[in-house]
């Protein structure tokens, strides 16, 4: 039985390991077109947000891989993430075009791809589809790849770095 469209003003779950497997075999069984993104999502500011509506553009449910708090670590140095994933994933559960949110710990999310084999792979502007982790195997079963472009002037490490040096112009106060 198809799985009900889901209510834009209630937030996407963060799915365990058995709620990702219920995720995708409704959504399979229901002839869904599965987008598959990923990041570390720290600070979530307008240019995720575009990104994000971008992405879910390119089918019928839109699941994003979060970086654990220790992989937004090993990534991104110490001091991050600035906000833990329970509070990236609540954030990100609230957009409306994310329908589902899975953490995972590998410095990659290829064992994530490979599990959830969607239809279409979509990253930031800032790759290429020969760099874009998972891209191979996502094609080799006929699947897209597709790169949206970044929006000008925003970026998380931006952000974390006006807030730690306050002295430049675009200063953020609150």
């Amino acid at each position: 039985m198809p799985s009900p469209e889901r209510d834009p003003l209630a937030p996407a779950p963060l799915l365990d390991p058995g709620g990702l497997e219920r995720f995708i075999a409704d959504l399979r069984g229901a002839g869904r077109r599965l987008v598959f993104t990923n990041g570390c999502f720290d600070l979530i500011h307008p240019g995720h947000v575009v990104y994000l509506r971008e992405a879910r553009a390119f089918g019928d449910r839109l699941l994003v891989g979060l970086n654990s708090d220790s992989s937004v670590r090993a990534l991104k140095g110490p001091g991050r993430p600035i906000l833990d994933a329970a509070d990236r994933a609540a954030i990100l559960g609230a957009l409306r075009w994310v329908d589902a949110v899975v953490l995972f710990e590998e410095a990659t999310p290829l064992e994530l791809i490979l599990r959830v084999r969607p239809d279409v792979l979509v990253k930031g502007g800032d790759y290429t589809p020969d760099r874009i982790v998972g891209a191979r195997e996502v094609l080799s079963w006929g699947g897209a790849v597709r790169v949206v472009p970044f929006l000008p002037g925003h970026s998380s490490s931006s952000i974390v770095s006006r807030l730690r040096n306050p002295k430049g112009n675009n200063t953020l106060s609150g």
